[in-house]
Order: C-alpha cells, then sequence, then structure tokens
C-alpha cells in the first residue's frame, strides 16, 4: 500500500496548505476514501495493508469508523470475470469483494493509476479479455508485426501497462505512473506498444534508470551502474499523461537516463521531480518508435541498407534440443550406442529416464517416443554434424521424436553442400553476432543470452523438397539447388554492375562487411535491436574485393583454410591431455607468458591475449571451446583442431583491419535496393 499511502499523505499536505487542518478530516472521509482504490492479488499482504492504511489513515487525522473501509479490494486487475455469488462460510464475503472490485474496473472513471507491477515473462495472467488487449500490441502502423513469437508481450508488466491505458482511455483523461523493467523502451518486440502507448496518450515522460545485470549494463563513463532493486533487470519509471484536450496526434516523448551507483540513484530521486528533470524530448519514428535516444542522421542513413531478412528469404532461429545431454556428443559411435539403448525394447522406461535424464512434459512422453523410434530402422542416418558453437562441431542425433524444435524447414537445406550466415535479432551487449555454417545451427551458437544473441541461420542455397513427391514431381521441380537471394536483390546489383554477381560472391560480400569494426561500431546502436542491414556498393571492383576478403574469412571459420595447416601455436608440455575442470587444478590463462593451461602440466603457446579476449557472439572463443571439454581427454583431433581455431582467430583479426580500411568507400556510394523493401 505504499503508493495509495504516499498519495494520499501528499493530498492531505496539499489540502492543508490550501485550507488549513480544520477540514483535514472531512477531506479524508469525503475525498481519500471515496475516490481512492487499491488491487492486491495475495491474501497475507491485503489483510497487512488494510491494517496499514488504517493506522496510517489516523496519523493523516481520521480514525475509520466500524461502517467505513478503504476501498482496498482483494482481486486480480487483470481478470473482469466476478466471483459468483455462494453461501459457503466465507464465500460470500469474497464474492462481494469481487463485484467491488469488478465495479471499479469496469464503471468507475479513474484518473490516476500507480504501481509497481510484476516482472514476470512467464504469465499465468492468461484471461480472454487481457490476451485480446494485448493484441492491440501486436500491431504496429496499421499492419501486423509479423513477429513469430511475440511472447515477451505476455510479460506481466505489460499486462498492467495496458490495463492501466485501457482504463485512462475509458476516462478520456488522467495519469499513469508505473515503475517497470525497461525492455520495452527499445526492444523491437514492443515497437507495437510503444506505438500503441503514443497513439493513447499526449506526453510519455519515461526516466531509465538502467541497472540491467544481464546486458552487463555500465555507465558510459565505464564506471560500474547499479540497479535500484535487487533484480536483474533494469528498471524505468514512466508517466504517461492523456489530457481532455481530443486527438493531438502521437505523444510528446521525454527522456532521461541515470545511471551510477544504487545509493547516488536513490539521493537523485530524492532530489528531483518531473519538473525539476531536464528532458530530452525524443522524436521516434516508425517503424520501431523507440523511447531511448538515437543518432537520426545514422539510422536515416543506415536504414538506406538492405536487411539481411530481406536479402535471404527463408531464415529461422537454430534448433532447440531441450535435451543436449542425451542428443548431442562430442563422439559419435558413444552417441550411436546411446541411442541403440533408448532403442531397446528390453530396457525399462524408467531405468532409461533416470540413465539419461529424461523427463516426460506436455508434447513428449518417453514411452511413446521410443516406441516410434524403434520403428524407423534408418535412424542411424539422423546421425550428422551440428554447429553447436563457434568453431565446435559436435554429432547430433537430429530425429524430431527427441528434438524439440528441429526448424526442419530451414535445416534441412544445411544437410548438403551449403553454407550459411549466423547471426541475431537482438543482443544485449556489442554486435560481435556473426559466423558461418555448414552443417545445421544451434539455437545457442552465438550466444546464451535466451532471445538476445539466439542464432538465426540464413543459409546460401535451398534444395528441393523431395519428401512430398508424386507421379509428376519431376515435370514440377527442378532438382537442383537454388540460391535463397531475394530476386529483387540480385536485380538491383546487376542493373548496378552492368552482370549479375554470383550468389556466393554476395554472400561473402555480406559476411565481409558484417566484420567490418567501422560498421560495428557506428551503427551499434540499431545492430542491437534488430538484423543487421548490408550496404552494397556501387562500385563493382571494390564488391569483388570484399566479397574475396569474405571468402577468406569464411575459410577460416569453418577451418578449411590452407593457412590453418600452418598454426602459429603448439601444445607443450607432459600430461594426461585433460582439460582441468577449474583454475586451482590448472585450468588458466596466463597473460605474461601467453600460454593457455589446460591442467598443471600442458599448455598452448603463443597465445596472446588479443586472441585469448577475442569473442564472437556472447563468447570469449578459446575460454568457451575448452572449458565445453573441462574433465574430458583431449584427442589428437582436438588439440590439432585448437591450434588451427587460435591461428584462425588471429588471421580474423588481420582481416578486420583489411576490411575496415576498404568498408568507408564500400558505404560511400551504396546501390538502392528501394524494390527489395519486402519482408518476405
Amino acid at each position: 500500500m505504499t503508493f495509495v499511502a504516499r498519495a494520499s499523505q501528499e493530498a492531505v499536505r496539499e489540502f492543508k496548505e490550501k485550507y488549513g487542518a480544520g477540514g483535514r478530516e472531512g477531506f479524508i472521509r469525503e475525498h481519500i476514501l471515496k475516490n481512492y482504490y487499491a488491487f492486491e492479488l495475495m491474501m497475507a499482504p491485503y489483510a497487512v495493508g488494510h491494517l496499514k492504511m488504517s493506522f496510517f489513515l489516523e496519523e493523516l487525522g481520521h480514525r475509520l469508523s466500524d461502517d467505513e473501509r478503504f476501498q482496498f479490494y482483494l482481486t486480480n486487475t487483470l481478470e473482469m470475470e466476478e466471483l459468483e455469488q455462494t453461501y459457503l462460510p466465507g464465500m460470500a464475503s469474497l464474492a462481494e469483494e469481487s463485484r467491488l472490485a469488478g465495479e471499479v474496473k469496469k464503471q468507475r472513471p479513474i484518473l490516476v493509476i500507480l504501481g509497481n507491477p510484476p516482472y514476470s515473462g512467464h504469465s499465468s495472467n492468461r484471461g480472454d479479455w487481457i490476451l485480446e488487449l494485448i493484441e492491440d500490441y501486436k500491431r504496429v502502423d496499421g499492419k501486423p508485426m509479423g513477429e513469430k513469437n511475440p511472447k515477451w508481450l505476455q510479460d506481466d508488466y505489460v499486462k498492467f501497462l495496458r490495463f492501466a491505458q485501457w482504463k485512462i482511455e475509458q476516462t478520456g483523461q488522467g495519469l499513469v505512473g508505473m515503475i517497470t523493467n525497461h525492455s520495452y523502451l527499445d526492444n523491437p518486440t514492443f515497437r507495437g506498444m510503444r506505438r500503441s502507448l503514443m497513439e493513447t496518450f499526449d506526453e510519455i515522460y519515461v526516466l531509465d534508470l538502467h541497472g540491467n545485470s544481464l546486458k552487463r549494463e555500465t555507465c558510459p563513463d565505464g564506471s560500474k551502474d547499479e540497479n535500484v532493486f535487487d533484480i536483474r533487470q533494469g528498471v524505468a519509471i514512466a508517466f504517461f499523461v492523456k489530457r481532455n484536450e481530443g486527438n493531438q496526434g502521437l505523444a510528446k516523448v521525454l527522456h532521461v537516463d541515470l545511471w551510477g551507483l544504487r545509493a547516488a540513484k536513490y539521493d537523485w530521486l530524492l532530489d528531483h521531480d518531473v519538473g525539476t528533470t531536464d528532458w530530452q524530448e525524443l522524436r521516434p519514428k516508425s517503424e520501431f518508435y523507440l523511447f531511448v535516444p538515437r543518432d537520426e542522421a545514422a539510422l536515416e542513413r543506415y536504414n538506406e541498407f538492405v536487411s539481411v531478412t530481406e536479402v535471404f528469404p527463408v531464415h529461422s532461429v537454430g534448433i532447440v534440443t531441450s535435451r543436449d545431454r542425451f542428443v548431442i556428443d562430442f563422439d559419435r559411435e558413444t552417441l550411436k550406442r546411446r541411442i541403440r539403448t533408448f532403442r531397446d525394447k528390453k530396457m525399462p522406461d524408467d531405468l532409461l529416464r533416470k540413465a539419461f535424464g529424461l523427463k516426460d512434459k506436455k508434447g513428449w512422453a518417453l514411452p511413446e517416443k521410443r516406441e516410434r523410434l524403434q520403428k524407423d530402422d534408418a535412424w542411424e542416418e539422423k546421425i550428422m554434424w551440428c554447429h553447436y558453437r563457434p568453431f565446435d562441431v559436435r554429432w547430433i542425433f537430429y530425429h524430431p521424436d527427441v528434438i524439440e524444435r528441429g526448424r526442419e524447414k530451414v535445416m534441412r537445406h544445411m544437410i548438403g553442400e551449403n553454407v550459411g550466415l549466423i547471426t541475431s535479432r537482438q543482443v544485449l551487449r556489442e554486435f560481435l553476432h556473426v559466423f558461418a555454417a555448414s552443417r545445421i545451427t544451434n539455437f545457442n551458437s552465438i550466444d546464451t543470452a535466451g532471445r538476445f544473441g539466439s542464432g538465426y541461420l540464413f543459409p546460401l542455397y535451398l534444395y528441393p523438397d523431395t519428401s512430398k513427391t508424386d507421379l509428376f514431381s519431376h515435370l514440377k521441380v527442378d532438382r537442383e539447388r537454388k540460391p535463397n537471394l531475394n530476386p529483387k536483390v540480385v536485380e538491383a546489383l546487376k542493373a548496378a554492375y552492368g552482370k549479375e554477381p554470383g550468389p556466393e560472391d554476395i554472400f561473402h560480400y555480406i559476411y565481409s562487411v558484417l566484420y567490418a569494426e567501422t560498421y560495428r561500431e557506428k551503427y551499434a546502436q540499431f545492430l542491437k535491436i534488430d538484423f543487421p542491414r548490408i550496404p552494397f556498393t556501387t562500385d563493382f571492383a571494390l564488391f569483388k574485393t570484399l566479397a574475396k576478403l569474405g571468402r577468406h574469412l569464411v575459410d577460416l571459420h569453418l577451418l578449411r583454410s590452407e593457412e590453418l595447416d600452418s598454426p602459429v601455436t603448439r601444445f607443450q608440455g607432459q600430461g594426461d591431455d585433460r582439460v582441468a575442470r577449474t583454475k586451482s587444478k590448472g585450468f588458466r590463462y596466463e597473460a605474461k607468458e601467453e600460454r593457455v593451461y589446460v591442467n598443471k602440466t600442458q599448455y598452448f603457446e603463443p597465445v596472446p591475449l588479443e586472441l585469448w579476449e577475442y569473442q564472437i557472439g556472447g563468447y570469449q572463443v578459446l575460454a568457451k571451446w575448452l572449458k565445453d571439454r573441462r574433465d574430458r581427454v583431449l584427442s589428437l583431433e582436438e588439440i590439432k583442431t585448437y591450434c588451427r581455431i587460435v591461428t584462425a582467430i588471429q588471421r580474423t583479426i588481420a582481416l578486420q583491419e583489411e576490411i575496415d580500411a576498404l568498408y568507408p568507400e564500400a558505404e560511400s556510394q551504396i546501390v538502392k535496393m528501394a524494390e527489395a523493401r519486402v519482408h518476405l
């Protein structure tokens, strides 16, 4: 009841200043008790809240009589269905409480709504009424957003904001003040929400308190940034103002950042209010309507580029197995034995559950899946390579009965000879999320930050679907693979160059651009919130040069470049080749020696610090590769592979410098892609 208590205190203070203390009790009785409301879902805080308000109002100057109560109701704010009247002991009062709360929700005009709603991405508030309202947030500029999985719109704080917006719309004017997760300020999934809020309200004030440890946020000067609460999500305070002046167009959006230590943020908040805050006016524009500052000139330039989703129409996020330890392994024979055991009819289900850590869940029952697998005589053909992490290719049993989300419509194209681009739609920190693939890819192939940094795969070639054929299929289907390229993009490039560039040149040019440090730094803000956009140079000779450098990078990253046959590092020392689990047991990096110790006596050297710290996506590559093999004895092939990875990273850094020198010229004159701007 802190919000309502303080609001009551402020109202009484203002009344006393204007009219004196003599009418204070009548003001509480006639104004606060009649016009202030609060909702609570849980019984314990509901009971405590009533006691608190009783004592608090007495301190303000009014003692509640036996027939008075503060209008604090036990209800779920997001539910419009009321409890039915009943004569069971105790239930009648709950039904009456529900009726009174429903009256406030549905009928009473409310001018101010305050709160700090729960932040829960896995919301249990699934009522039809609020879900229907949330549908409005799935449209932007009058069109569906096209989000394949807009689940973050189901977060509880989003639903409470939507309820407050709806309630103020019913009244026609008012104010909403909320402390919430700050992710809705710039996340693309919330662009329809931001547009909707701008349509409803006249002014929006956003105070971003930051403190997002998930993003590892730091102050602009690099110093420590702390959350105002003991939570990992960043926090924002927002005020949404609707005036009774008719339609004034989209809201005026004002913003300010507050960085620093928790205590400093508290002091600042105590010393400031809306009137004493130096707000920066934003001008949110289509299609993202961001509630954070951005470089408008850079954005205008960036929007002239073409998105990778427009270049490669067929794409998807990587596969999700939900049981990696069962279906993925370093060794093919080990994985094969595991699947053979799983198929063995003599093995009891309970024993397999325990041995392999398998649990039944909705849509996946072990007995049923075992039975289906036992009928598949070609099961061994489903054991294949998978890009699991950067430079880390492992064996996977790619079978629909044990893989949660196989993304077969896209991944089937990677079973044959192919190359694909792995990149991300959203990233938490810097955009380092680019890698090449020649096999099916994992959801976490370039980051483990959930939806931020998840690896999307864009295959270069598409193979015909031979699973659905008929007598005349050979007349209808071209059996040859085709480029996964938007014809409008290819036509635009052909018109610019006077000749049609090859599919692989286009792919390698894109790969090259995405590794340009100048590009990454210049458009960092936009690369965090959506798929990267590509500037295609009008200079064909420069296009070919960058494509050649991109091919070189791809060959390095797929560990197939001949340069890797002369590695720059060696594996030294005597021991059992086992990667130690912890630093105390020997696994560590020694910068002065330029050595990566896998145990107390064995190490790779030289490995300069620049290579050791090199990141692809969310992974520090050389550390991640070894950490995933802790307690494992490295095979001869793995030792050679690690040496090749170190070499590949060294060569990558050198190539990035070459690309960076050419990139500004490439961006100076770009091919106009207006005709290709179709989200396919």
